[in-house]
C-alpha cells in the first residue's frame, strides 16, 4: 500500500535522525512524540529500565580449569554447567530474574564472577565435589584408567564470614539445605573433617577463603550437588530428571530466602521437627 508525504515522511525524517543522534535539531511541535515513538522502536533497551537481578548463578570452573574429574572421565565443568542451566529455569519459573555467569566456561578470574553478578540479590556458585587423593581407587572404565571412591556421597554448601552479610547467606544455604533434604536429597558430612559448622543438620559449613563468596558482594553460596568419583552417585546426577527435582529444591530454598515463598526460618526450620 502506497502512502503518501506528511506525517510518514515527518516519522521518516525522525526515524533517520534518532538513527544518527541528531533528534535535537529537528524542529515542529510533534518533535517530541515522534521521537520517542522512534526510538521506542529502534532503542527499546534505552527506554526501558532493565528489571533488577534477584539471582546470580554461577558456573563453577572453566573450560580451561574444568575442576574435577568423574569416575567415567567427565569433567566437573561439564557437571555444573547442566545444573546451573535447570536451576536457571526452576528460578524463572519462580518469576525470579536471573542471571548466568561464565555459561560459556570463559570467565576470566574469580573475582570477575561475582562482579558479574553486578546488583543481583544473591549470589549462587554451582559445583560437584570430589574426594582426596589418597581415597581414590583405580579402575578402567571403557578401556581408559580412572580412578573413583564410593565412600562418599551426597551434596553440601558452604559461606563465608568474610562475605558482607554472612547471616543471610547462611540463612539462603539452610533453607536450600532443608528443602533439598525434604525432596529426599542426603547431605554429605565428609566435609565436615576439615570445614567447621554454620549449620551441621543441613551440611552448610565455612569456607571463609573462598574468592567467590568473599569477594561477593552479596549473599553468596557455594553448593556442592554430589560427589563425583562415587560411581553410582556420579550415574544419578547425570540424570536430567533429578537435576530438575534437585533445581526444584534450590530455587524453592532461594525464592524462601528472598521473600518471594515460605519464610525463610519457616522453610529452614521445617524439617527439625518440636523444639
Amino acid at each position: 500500500m502506497h502512502v503518501g508525504g506528511g506525517r510518514e515522511d515527518g516519522f521518516v525524517h525522525i526515524v533517520h535522525a534518532v538513527r544518527e543522534g541528531t533528534v535535537a535539531r529537528i524542529g515542529g511541535m510533534k518533535r517530541g512524540l515522534l521521537a520517542a515513538l522512534a526510538a521506542s522502536i529502534l532503542l527499546p533497551g534505552r527506554l526501558a529500565q532493565a528489571a533488577p537481578v534477584d539471582v546470580a548463578v554461577d558456573v563453577g570452573h572453566t573450560l580451561a580449569a574444568p575442576g574435577a574429574t568423574g569416575a567415567r572421565g567427565r569433567s566437573e565443568f561439564e557437571f555444573n554447567r547442566e545444573l546451573a542451566q535447570a536451576v536457571v529455569r526452576a528460578l524463572q519459573q519462580r518469576r525470579l530474574e536471573v542471571v548466568s555467569i561464565n555459561a560459556d566456561g570463559l570467565v576470566p578470574s574469580l573475582q570477575a564472577r561475582p562482579r558479574a553478578a553486578g546488583g543481583a540479590r544473591f549470589f549462587l556458585s554451582i559445583h560437584h565435589d570430589s574426594v582426596n587423593a589418597g581415597e581414590l581407587h583405580p579402575w578402567i572404565w571403557e578401556g581408559r584408567r580412572l580412578d573413583y571412591s564410593d565412600a562418599f556421597a551426597g551434596h553440601s554448601l558452604f559461606v563465608s564470614r568474610a562475605n558482607p552479610d554472612t547471616a543471610r547467606s547462611i540463612l539462603c544455604a539452610r533453607t536450600i539445605g532443608a528443602r533439598l533434604q525434604r525432596l529426599g536429597f542426603v547431605p554429605t558430612h565428609k566435609n565436615g573433617r576439615r570445614r567447621a559448622y554454620a549449620d551441621e543438620q543441613h551440611a552448610v559449613h565455612y569456607y571463609d577463603e573462598l574468592a567467590v563468596l568473599r569477594h561477593a558482594s552479596m549473599p553468596a553460596v557455594l553448593f556442592e550437588a554430589g560427589v563425583i568419583k562415587h560411581r553410582e552417585e556420579e550415574l544419578r546426577l547425570l540424570d536430567p530428571v533429578l537435576q530438575a527435582r534437585m533445581a526444584d529444591g534450590i530455587a524453592t530454598g532461594i525464592a524462601a530466602c528472598l521473600g518471594n515463598g515460605l519464610p525463610a526460618d519457616e522453610e529452614a526450620d521445617a524439617d527439625r521437627g518440636p523444639r
